[in-house]
């Protein structure tokens, strides 16, 4: 068992005082997983694939904060250890599987270890989240929530054809607007894919968002466009015209 000493910080914030009606989230940000959990029976290079996080999603998040001036909440641990983007109750919370590999680390885990992981990681970010999202609805009657992921070019064995994904639930509005701004951009825009919002199984939308009446998109990119400086900053400047427009 590890101790919360043993744990850094589980998010970290970026442009904390920025002025943007938008509050930036990035829940699978970073690969990191402490020496002491061996990197759960995985090699080096199979947490730094995609399994491991959502590749050049930070970037993004981070460029489109700057050129929107808006607030960024991000994780700092790997989502093999704990999916921020998961209800507590769904299976894939600390996933014991994930698209082909096994992930022994995560694999019969007693309470207490599973636990641990909820307190020292997944509480922490979503207190914070929260409270982040709460400061800034006291500043903008508009306030919008925008979750930055990315995605693979194929998943097992399947192209995926969109360079983009807007997924929503209830902010059928806001998603309409984004996706009509992308599209202007002669961008082949996936409408709730290659994912769908789910309630039994996603966190950030439904409860930081729909649930508290504020509109919530969570984008998806193609993590080829988004590998190299270049195309961060094309996707962020992409993102910044699709978000700035008003209805």
């Amino acid at each position: 068992m590890l101790h919360n000493k043993e744990y850094s910080s589980a998010f970290s914030y970026y442009n904390l005082e920025g002025s943007s009606e938008v509050v930036l989230m990035c829940e699978h940000a970073s690969n990191y997983i402490p020496d002491a959990f061996h990197n759960l029976g995985l090699s080096q290079d199979q947490v730094n694939d995609h399994i491991g996080w959502d590749i050049g999603a930070l970037d993004v998040a981070k460029a489109l904060a700057d050129k929107l001036d808006a607030p960024l909440i991000y994780s700092n641990y790997s989502r093999l250890l704990i999916d921020l983007n998961r209800i507590l109750e769904n299976p894939g919370l600390i996933p014991s599987v994930s698209e082909n590999h096994q992930i022994a680390g995560n694999q019969n885990l007693t309470e207490e270890q599973r636990q641990e992981r909820i307190d020292t990681l997944y509480t922490p970010f979503h207190d914070a989240a929260a409270n982040l999202i709460n400061t800034q609805k006291t500043k903008h009657k508009a306030l919008k929530i925008v979750s930055i992921h990315s995605f693979t070019p194929i998943f097992l064995g399947q192209q995926r054809p969109w360079p983009i994904g807007v997924l929503y639930g209830q902010a059928q509005n806001f998603a309409q607007q984004v996706i009509n701004n992308l599209s202007y951009q002669k961008l082949n825009v996936g409408v709730n894919e290659p994912y769908e919002i789910d309630i039994e199984e996603d966190m950030t939308i439904p409860f930081h968002g729909d649930n508290n009446l504020i509109p919530a998109l969570l984008l998806e990119i193609r993590n080829d466009l988004i590998s190299t400086n270049t195309g961060v900053e094309e996707w962020a400047e992409r993102l910044e015209k699709a978000l700035k427009t008003k209805n």
